[in-house]
């Protein structure tokens, strides 16, 4: 359930909520601004949320342009991740009580505001004794890293993968969820002077090989897997040449799964990788995947934020370094997210 938006006109609404609202789609900083939205009282089978840190993702970014696979009606909130604590329950609501931390399990309901009523369904509950900025940015990033890990291949402890956009928030989270498991990764990322900075902040991640787009064309890859078997899994978030690269070094049989396209550029395939190497192409939506087990496989749902919450517990996976601003502050904050090489994820505080 995607709740449409109510702009403030309720003698049941908190005085204290407030929300990032676009009532057209446009450029963030153009169509949203912070007003004043109706909480109501939970019906029986809702859940009022005080929302307590929502991160600000590419996605999110899309969603308010309207370029995004899935819009919410309009008005509406934006935001699709978060962490918030339960307030009140409906009085037939079983799986979350008052004080839990509860994340997003569905798309669309609007994390940028300080306070809503969601449906039980979409919600998911987490623990409160990990860090607050790993419980907001759970639900998305590290997600679609475990899938990608898990859904794919069977790989085992000594085999490796290969990734593109390798310091984004998927990439660093498939670092550290490989690294858990004893699976290597090759990971590549764009040159840029803080290079070295970034190759130590990955290795300090758990990354076993880091190297840049010109090095993954140079003939000296080949040396490369005389350390390390070539990967069975290819994760592309970039497309275009970059992507043809990557594809070259899979093994045989192997997979690759496409989860972005930062480039805007078409993936290109040769006819030798399909008819030589027999490499199976794949494309992956953690919205989608979690779309079709809201309501029919949650188990699966709840295993897999359990695992990804239980590693951030034991300081195996950390997310991205990030910049935490106060909701007013989110015209800064929504600059920095679409700033070039910043590499900090911009996380807004309620």
């Amino acid at each position: 359930m995607w709740p449409g938006l109510r702009l403030f006109r309720s003698s049941y609404s908190s005085l204290a909520a407030r929300g990032l609202v676009y009532e057209k789609h446009g450029e963030p900083a153009q169509v949203l601004q912070l007003k004043n939205v109706d909480v109501a009282h939970p019906a029986d089978y809702e859940v009022q949320v005080k929302m307590l840190a929502a991160p600000i993702n590419p996605s999110d970014i899309n969603m308010v342009q309207g370029t995004y696979a899935f819009l919410p009606p309009l008005p509406a909130v934006g935001g699709n991740e978060g962490v918030g604590v339960v307030v009140d329950v409906g009085r037939h609501v079983t799986s979350v009580r008052r004080g839990d931390w509860v994340v997003p399990v569905e798309a669309g309901l609007g994390t940028w505001r300080t306070e809503a009523v969601f449906s039980e369904a979409s919600l998911m509950r987490v623990p409160s004794d990990i860090p607050l900025v790993g419980a907001a940015t759970v639900s998305v990033n590290p997600c679609t890293a475990y899938r990608l890990l898990s859904d794919y291949e069977t790989l085992r402890p000594g085999d490796s993968v290969i990734q593109n956009a390798s310091n984004s928030g998927v990439g660093q989270a498939v670092i550290q969820i490989a690294a858990s498991l004893g699976i290597t990764t090759i990971n590549i990322v764009r040159d840029r002077e803080e290079l070295p900075s970034l190759v130590r902040r990955l290795q300090d991640l758990g990354a076993d090989h880091v190297i840049t787009e010109d090095q993954l064309r140079k003939p000296e890859m080949k040396d490369l897997f005389k350390k390390c078997p070539r990967p069975r899994l290819a994760f592309n978030c970039v497309g275009g040449k970059n992507t043809t690269e990557m594809l070259r070094h899979l093994d045989y049989g192997g997979s690759m799964v496409t989860y972005g396209g930062m480039a805007k550029q078409p993936v290109t395939i040769p006819v030798s990788a399909l008819i030589f190497k027999n490499v199976k192409l794949c494309g992956f939506w953690i919205t989608q995947w979690k779309k079709e087990r809201a309501h029919t496989d949650r188990e699966e749902i709840t295993k897999m934020i359990r695992d990804l919450c239980d590693l951030i517990r034991r300081g195996r996976l950390v997310p991205p370094p990030s910049t935490q601003r106060p909701l007013e502050d989110f015209s800064r904050a929504l600059q920095d997210s679409q700033t070039p090489f910043l590499s900090r994820k911009q996380i807004l505080i309620m």
